[in-house]
């Protein structure tokens, strides 16, 4: 460029001696003026392209470069584009290639006049230079580089689509010389990077098989570059290349193939060899495949090959004098345990071994670089399956490098250290880094407690070592505990009644709050501890309510507003449990009415006013001590882990299995938990009776055909939708009943006279199939019933049953008879397990209901009236009256059409009308059909009225049914209850 233009350089020169921004932008907007007057010509000055054509080469290339150069330095040029243009146009490569340039810089893929330069870059990358006699391969390919170097950094979606054809026939073409055909590859890993839909891979992986055999280095290293790029979208469609992939990788390990001028430092294109290496580790099963392929001499051969080159690999790499050479081999080496990673406990056991024995000696050499990698490295290799016990054996080492004075080498020891933790050595690993956080710097101190937090939780088989652990933690560090942390602990507490562990805890925090100098983390522990489980110590000497008050309210001069936000609540709970503390915590209260803090100043007068404005049962209830937190979300401390290092890190691979003892603990917490829930429904059997008559859920509980294993039953939290749901079905044709993640129940009935026709379709919506299925329907007194299912579906014996697959159903169909009137619903039991041995048992209802056999009769208003009055009687009229939600609209006249609706169509009743002059009554008359027999050999059917007056003040429906039996009164009356209800929702 210095040649080319000297204005040019005293532009640049005139910019870099500006003294200040003002001066800089007034020479811009000089020159600026300047090349647009320059390119402005008159009528017959300007071409069909609007450029100026009284320009000669030299001022429209040195224009063109001061506008590229303003516009690298921030400053906006909108004009000149019809200059760049006619240079890209021109044959001559001294214009084309400042065009090329400007064109790459100042305009976009979706700019209106790149449409008009398609063609010209077209036939640049199509047309090859002229070729060589001796070879037929282009003396000069400038156009076409020059081209495709533009295509990559453009961007636009419209320009990718029209040229990626022509980018591809010329990386395939046999014309192309090794130059383009690099860079041909590494444009279209551009453009697939832009829009991954641009390739397919079933047509497009065929003519990567033909570049991967080029002998050229070059254009092998860029087509494993554009390889990995569009594998890595969709790696299934190019599996068939790994031969080819695992052909290359040997030529270059095993037989040295290269070129010299691709040795570096005598070792063969590493570059090539580790994307090789990447390629390959994003098919971790092809290693168990091609050992399956007993019969198959190819596929056995190219694993073979494969081992071959990852055993010589891990053999031959050792420690170099030359650091270049060091570093290219030990990249080549990481990759390689990287691919032994990503095969897993599948891959061959004697590289497993190697690779760890290679790492041992990587993680204890001076070399900061290679104990780094060998560090990470070792981590991943920790992950799989029987490398733990190796692991171990290099547990001094790792310890030593975690005072390593490169702060990244004890970030990767921490790691190690972290993955490697098992039962056996967790509390000896623990304890080691406690003692060493004292002499830790701050920069890795946080990260430090949080993962000591995690491995105290994770692998403490006595959960008392684990509160001790977290105290030592903030003794030691507690600006860097953070709340997660001992919220966490907090949860752990609440959640583990069960033994001591409650009282242990609050014992030892309020040693630990005694002293006056204590952190400000261990006083809001403490203090939260001690109102929930205070009283667990309260009688121990020292350790009355009275002393606990005083420990922790020495610290309320130096404690923040959060920590005396959780110090008030936790004198309300002590002046509610002891009498003696109410009047030390009154002035207290008094005293924070008028805090700053609002806060603070909310719930000292919330506290205050409490006994006054309820009685001591109510006081009594709010403060009593929290109920156990939900346990189902993930570990706050691994959601943190997880952002601070990504999910690719082993420490948070690690930190999402549960260890054996979580397995414990969580399971003893379930059985609890099921057994509370089981004395709760015991217990509220009666009142749900009440307040819900038509129940989806039937009185079986899980475990009640005699199993050992503990049984999933039904979430809480998807009840109230399915009272919704079986409401629905109970007077609608079909419907789904019941769903959640793994199954969907849906139901379909129809019924004549006093026959139905009922099926039941069991959807798998889970991720594996769902095995031993069974559905076991109780037989009532009432109905007669024939049952057909799916095979194996109706067992009883608790290995049989069958497997719905993924996406598929299981269908049961009932054939039913009624011969008497009933008000409960026909109850059975949906069994199974999940792929992971995990076992489910749902109680549910069938929506048979008295009304699903009723006829409709219309009756005339005085005859109505008549039977209305002869059935009046306790035995034989049933009556309840139900409010309209709060929030539910007013009723009026379009509300009553909604309750005809649903005596009509859903109860199936007859309305009669003109029974009454207002408009705010319903009434219906239907006849109920049995095949039971009287004397004479004719079926028995009950006669049904109903009647469903509204009163609009008040927001109430009365709904009265009256038959001459009471079972069938009560049946309509809830099925008429519950549908008016849901209408109103």
């Amino acid at each position: 460029m210095s040649g080319l233009a000297r204005g040019l350089q005293n532009f640049i020169s005139d910019l870099r001696n500006a003294k200040s921004k003002e001066e800089e932008q007034k020479r811009v907007d000089k020159e600026l003026a300047n090349i647009r007057k320059k390119f402005t010509g008159s009528g017959k000055q300007l071409g069909e392209d609007g450029s100026n054509q009284a320009l000669n080469s030299y001022h429209r290339k040195k224009y063109v470069w001061k506008l590229v150069y303003i516009h690298v330095l921030g400053y906006d040029v909108d004009f000149g584009h019809a200059e760049v243009l006619a240079l890209v146009r021109s044959a001559k490569y001294s214009e084309k290639n400042v065009g090329y340039a400007a064109l790459s810089l100042l305009l976009r893929g979706d700019d209106p006049m790149m449409n008009s330069i398609i063609n010209t870059v077209r036939k640049d990358l199509t047309t090859p230079g002229p070729a060589s006699s001796k070879s037929n391969v282009p003396v000069t390919d400038t156009a076409q580089s020059l081209a495709l170097c533009t295509i990559a950094n453009i961007s636009g979606l419209e320009l990718l689509q029209t040229l990626h054809p022509d980018v591809q026939r010329t990386l395939l073409a046999s014309s192309s010389s090794p130059g383009v055909k690099k860079k041909s590859a590494l444009c279209l890993l551009r453009l697939v990077r832009a829009n991954p839909k641009l390739m397919l891979g079933k047509e497009f992986a065929p003519q990567v098989a033909k570049l991967l055999q080029d002998k050229h280095l070059g254009v092998l290293t860029s087509s494993m570059s554009l390889l990995y790029g569009v594998a890595s979208h969709s790696p299934k469609e190019y599996e068939s290349l790994i031969p080819y992939v695992v052909h290359v990788l040997g030529m270059l390990v095993l037989k040295k193939k290269c070129a010299r001028e691709y040795l570096y430092y005598r070792t063969p294109s590493p570059w090539l060899q580790i994307k090789l290496l990447k390629f390959l580790q994003l098919y971790p099963q092809a290693i168990i495949q091609g050992a399956q392929d007993n019969g198959d001499d190819k596929s056995a051969a190219h694993i073979s090959q494969l081992t071959s080159v990852v055993s010589k690999i891990l053999t031959e790499t050792d420690v170099s004098d030359s650091i270049n050479k060091s570093n290219a081999d030990h990249a080549i080496l990481f990759e390689a345990v990287n691919l032994i990673v990503t095969w897993g406990s599948s891959g061959p056991a004697q590289l497993r071994e190697g690779a760890m024995k290679l790492l041992g000696k990587f993680i204890s050499v001076r070399e900061p670089n290679i104990r780094y990698l060998g560090l990470m490295t070792m981590a991943k290799l920790a992950q799989l399956e029987g490398s733990n016990e190796s692991i171990k054996k290099h547990q001094e080492t790792v310890l030593v490098s975690l005072k390593d004075a490169d702060i990244s080498v004890r970030r990767r020891a921490l790691d190690l250290l972290f993955v490697m933790c098992d039962t056996d050595n967790a509390e000896r690993i623990v304890d080691q880094l406690v003692a060493h956080l004292v002499l830790a710097d701050a920069a890795i101190r946080e990260e430090m407690v949080l993962k000591i937090a995690i491995l105290a939780e994770k692998y403490a088989t006595d959960l008392r070592w684990y509160v001790d652990t977290i105290l030592k933690l903030i003794s030691i560090s507690g600006d860097h505990v953070s709340d997660a942390i001992w919220h966490r602990v907090v949860q752990i507490v609440t959640n583990h009644p069960q033994g001591d562990l409650q009282a242990y805890t609050a014992a030892t925090l309020l040693v630990a709050a005694s002293p006056r100098r204590c952190h400000e983390t261990a006083v809001r522990v403490a203090s939260y501890v001690l109102g929930e489980f205070g009283f667990l110590v309260a009688e121990r000497p020292g350790m009355s309510g009275e002393e606990q008050f005083r420990i922790l309210h020495q610290h309320w001069a130096t404690s923040s507003p959060q920590t005396r936000a959780i110090l008030v609540s936790t004198y309300a709970k002590l002046a509610n449990l002891y009498e003696e503390c109410r009047p030390l915590v009154a002035p207290v209260f008094a005293r924070c009415k008028n805090s700053v803090d609002v806060e603070i100043q909310q719930r000292s007068a919330e506290y205050a006013a409490m006994r006054e404005a309820f009685n001591a049962e109510a006081v009594e209830d709010l403060l009593r001590e929290m109920p156990p937190f939900e346990d189902k979300k993930k570990s706050a401390l691994e959601q943190r882990l997880r952002e601070k290092e990504g999910d690719d890190s082993a420490a948070v691979a690690k930190a999402a299995r549960p260890s054996k003892a979580q397995r414990e603990r969580a399971a003893q917490s379930a059985a609890a938990a099921r057994a509370a829930e089981e004395v709760a429904a015991q217990q509220a059997a009666e009142q749900n009776a009440v307040n819900d008559p038509i129940s989806p859920i039937s009185d079986g509980s899980p475990g009640a055909d005699g199993l050992d294993k503990p049984k999933v039953g039904i979430p809480k939290d998807i009840i109230p939708a399915m009272r919704k749901a079986f409401a629905n079905l109970c007077t609608s044709a079909s419907g789904v009943l019941f769903e959640n993640s793994l199954l969907q129940v849906g139901v379909k009935h129809e019924y004549v006279n006093s026959q139905g026709r009922i099926s039941i379709f069991f959807g798998n919506l889970g991720k594996a199939p769902l095995q031993h299925f069974r559905v076991l329907v109780d037989d009532c007194e009432h109905l007669r019933m024939q049952k057909q299912g799916t095979q194996g579906l109706l067992d009883e014996n608790e290995d049989g049953g069958c497997t719905v697959a993924i996406r598929t159903q299981a269908k049961l169909l009932l054939l039913v008879e009624v011969t008497a009137p009933f008000d409960d619903a026909p109850a059975m039991r949906v069994v199974f397990e999940t792929e992971d041995g995990e076992a489910h048992e749902y109680p549910l209802r069938i929506p048979i209901v008295a009304t699903c056999f009723m006829e409709p009769v219309t009756l005339e208003p005085g005859a109505f009236m008549q039977r209305w009055k002869s059935l009046d009687g306790n035995d034989r009229e049933c009556q309840e009256v139900i409010k309209a939600p709060p929030n539910a609209p007013q009723i009026d006249e379009e509300s009553m059409e909604r309750v005809a609706r649903i005596i009509t169509d859903g109860l199936k009743f007859g309305r009669c009308q003109g029974c009454d002059p207002t408009p705010w009554t319903v009434s219906g008359a239907a006849t109920f059909r049995t095949a039971a027999k009287d004397a004479n050999g004719n079926n028995i059917n009950v006669g049904c009225l109903i009647r469903v007056e509204a009163n609009p003040q008040a927001g109430a429906f009365r709904i009265t049914t009256r038959t001459l039996h009471a079972l069938c009164s009560k049946a309509v009356k809830n099925v008429a209850l519950v549908s008016i209800k849901l209408a109103q929702v």
